[in-house]
């Protein structure tokens, strides 16, 4: 995506819930990235393929994070068709040219090479995309670590990293903060990672529980905010609009039983 290399600001949402159908209506409502969640969501690759195609037809550009930073997993998220890959837990120059060079062909690295996979159009059109998937694919390396925080600017000099992505929950509960990126200690940390970054020239990335949060950080230079999950978002409609039924109509139940006795 263009827009992220220029560091321009990018709308995301997460498919947490491995349904195509809540992936397309994301797509289709015209987000420009669908951030697809196999770390913590129960997605295999034969869902992951269903996801992506749920994005097939829009402008929606489908990323994946990755479990972990494996060369493996890397190779049949890209041979499936994802043009981002999130990978987490990056904390070292090493392991940032690590996950570079597995998502990259040669000479740029070691991606291994298929003719048959969903990437290619199962074989029709291999000569084009070989061509250009070191160019198209996005890198970005997650934060998550102190190690992470005091690597930053080798990590973000690494040639082949588009971008970090500040995870603040792991990396607040790595320091000692369970859950809190709110503690001081972790602010500070989030301000030298974004410092190095953009002195590197990368774009930044993080989440946000809403829109309105999302445009704090769009004003303070990020480009790809995750704003929006199938899950978490249809969790707290439906809590709340729960809430609205109980307050509107148990309450009004029981006055009537009071005013009855």
């Amino acid at each position: 995506m263009n827009k992220l290399k220029h560091q321009e600001p990018v709308s995301a949402a997460w498919a947490q819930l491995g349904s195509n159908l809540s992936a397309e209506i994301l797509a289709e409502a015209g987000f420009e990235v669908l951030v697809i969640d196999m770390e913590h969501a129960p997605i295999d690759m034969s869902t992951l393929i269903t996801l992506i195609q749920a994005t097939k037809g829009t402008d929606c550009v489908p990323f994946v994070r990755v479990p972990w930073n494996d060369m493996v997993w890397c190779k049949r998220v890209l041979d499936a068709g994802a043009y981002g890959i999130h990978i987490p837990y990056v904390s070292t120059k090493e392991e940032a040219e690590y996950a570079v060079k597995s998502c990259k062909y040669a000479p740029q690295g070691f991606r291994g090479i298929a003719g048959s996979q969903r990437a290619v159009n199962f074989s029709l059109n291999k000569s084009e995309y070989y061509e250009r998937a070191n160019q198209d694919i996005l890198v970005m390396v997650a934060i998550e670590t102190p190690e992470g925080v005091d690597n930053i600017d080798d990590i973000a000099s690494v040639e082949g990293v588009d971008g970090i992505f500040i995870g603040p929950s792991d990396l607040s509960t790595s320091m000692g903060f369970l859950a809190n990126p709110a503690a001081p200690e972790v602010q500070s940390a989030i301000r030298k990672i974004e410092e190095g970054t953009k002195k590197a020239g990368k774009f930044l990335g993080t989440i946000a529980p809403d829109i309105h949060t999302a445009k704090k950080l769009y004003a303070r230079g990020y480009s790809l905010v995750y704003f929006m999950s199938d899950a978490t978002d249809l969790a707290k409609l439906a809590a709340t609009s729960v809430k609205e039924f109980q307050a509107e109509f148990q309450n009004n139940h029981s006055q009537k039983d009071r005013t009855n006795k």
